[in-house]
């Protein structure tokens, strides 16, 4: 009697650890996107919105991911001589090492966005 009483308790408390673990997997896919979201970057959502093919249909699957990531390849590289060139600091000194690595990223982001 002590032993099915053990095994039921046991399958009981092993039954509410995976119930408890898939709701936190679902909890957990639920706010992947949500954060994923924000870290896109902005030139990621001008460049889909041009991912369109010559008829005018947008592009899906490989052909999409491909574009996109040509045009915010291409968005970044032409951002960057214009950034360089602002990367002084305040005496007008130019910037170096984790400062101006820190201000190229934030000024190309800036770039893309606008």
């Amino acid at each position: 009697m002590k032993k099915l009483l053990s095994l039921v308790v046991s399958t009981a408390a092993l039954g509410a650890c995976l119930s408890f673990g898939a709701a936190h997997a679902q909890d957990k896919a639920a706010t992947a996107p949500a954060t994923a979201a924000p870290t896109a970057s902005a030139a990621g959502a001008g460049c889909e919105a041009k991912a369109v093919d010559k008829n005018g249909k947008a592009l899906a699957g490989a052909a999409k991911a491909s574009f996109v990531k040509k045009c915010e390849k291409e968005a970044k590289s032409a951002a960057a001589p214009a950034c360089a060139a602002k990367a002084v600091d305040k005496n007008g000194k130019a910037l170096a090492g984790a400062a101006k690595n820190s201000f190229m990223k934030k000024c190309e982001a800036d770039a893309a966005k606008g």
